[in-house]
Formats: C-alpha cells, sequence, structure tokens
C-alpha cells in the first residue's frame, strides 16, 4: 500500500469512529436519564403510564437519531426536546382522535383509585393546574435543574419568554399551593 492510500484508510476508519461515537454515547447515556425523564414525561402527562408511553417513545426516536445529537450539546437538553416534541405529537393525535372516537367519558369509571392527599399529590395536582407552557418551564429549570438557556432552547423559546412563564408559574404554583394548604 502507498502512503497516500494508508492515510486515505486511516482517515475512512477515522471518520467511520467518529461517525458512530456519538451514536454510543447517547446509547450508553440514556439509561442514566431514565429516572429524569421519567419525571419530566410525568409533569407532561399527568399521569404514570402516558408517561410511560411518552419516555418509551423518547427512547426511540433518540436511539433512531443518536447520529444527530452533538458531543457540544447537553445530552440531557437534547433529549429533552425529544420527550417534549413528543408531547407535542402526542397531544395532536389525540386531539384528531378526540375528533373521530367517543370521549373516554362516555366509558365506565374503571379502577378509580383513592387520592392520596400528601404534598407530593398535592404539587402534582397543582402543576397539572398550570397552563403546558408554564408547566414546562417549571419542569425543565426547578425540576430537571436545566439552566435558563438550555430549557429556552429546548423550548424552542427567547430567554425572555422563559422568564416569564417561570414567573408567572411560579406565582399561580404557590397561590395553588397555599390555597391547598389552608383548605381543612
Amino acid at each position: 500500500m502507498s502512503p497516500s492510500m494508508e492515510q486515505t484508510a486511516a482517515a475512512g476508519r477515522i471518520e467511520e469512529m467518529s461517525l458512530h461515537e456519538p451514536a454510543a454515547i447517547v446509547r450508553d447515556g440514556l439509561g442514566a436519564l431514565l429516572p429524569r425523564l421519567r419525571r419530566f414525561a410525568r409533569v407532561l402527562a399527568g399521569n404514570v403510564h402516558d408517561a410511560d408511553d411518552l419516555v418509551q417513545a423518547t427512547l426511540e426516536r433518540a436511539l433512531a437519531r443518536a447520529s444527530q445529537w452533538r458531543p457540544e450539546q447537553r445530552l440531557d437538553a437534547w433529549v429533552y426536546g425529544i420527550l417534549r416534541n413528543a408531547w407535542v405529537d402526542e397531544q395532536r393525535a389525540r386531539g384528531r382522535r378526540a375528533r373521530v372516537f367517543a370521549p373516554e367519558s362516555a366509558g365506565a369509571d374503571v379502577g378509580v383509585a383513592a387520592i392520596d392527599a400528601s404534598g407530593a399529590l398535592a404539587l402534582q395536582s397543582a402543576l397539572q393546574q398550570l397552563p403546558g407552557e408554564q408547566r414546562e418551564a417549571i419542569a425543565l429549570v426547578l425540576v430537571e435543574g436545566l439552566s435558563y438557556r438550555e430549557a429556552a432552547a429546548t423550548l424552542d423559546v427567547p430567554i425572555g419568554t422563559l422568564t416569564s412563564r417561570l414567573a408567572r408559574g411560579r406565582g399561580a404554583l404557590q397561590a395553588m399551593l397555599d390555597h391547598a394548604g389552608a383548605t381543612p
């Protein structure tokens, strides 16, 4: 082999390794993110079953698009964006299904669980009462610990919009929790 052919072959191997490296990093990093993804999904979906389905869809999408992730990006922020987009897609699909199928309320209430009056339940209930935009902002920044810049990028909004949503969401959440605590 001439030196130029050896160099070309080595460059090809390096290029091939760099193409697979992001996929390997994504694959390896998803396991560590599972608890955080489930928590964010529960905030968005409002129930465990929908949240688990949402996480499953997110993992499938992240693995299928692993080559699109760039090492200079935080993996968790990238995956949260995928999760949020999967939730938006699900909401749109539900809207279409609602126009086609009978609503769930038309069926019998099967397996209704007793409500536990713990603080976590009150918080979850209060979160679900917030508008979706405020709920997403609070979940990403206050629950998941993303920076304002990362959360704004995940939600595809300016930082000012994110801070506004956070301020309104915090105020509304505090008022709901104060009201729930005052009720005997």
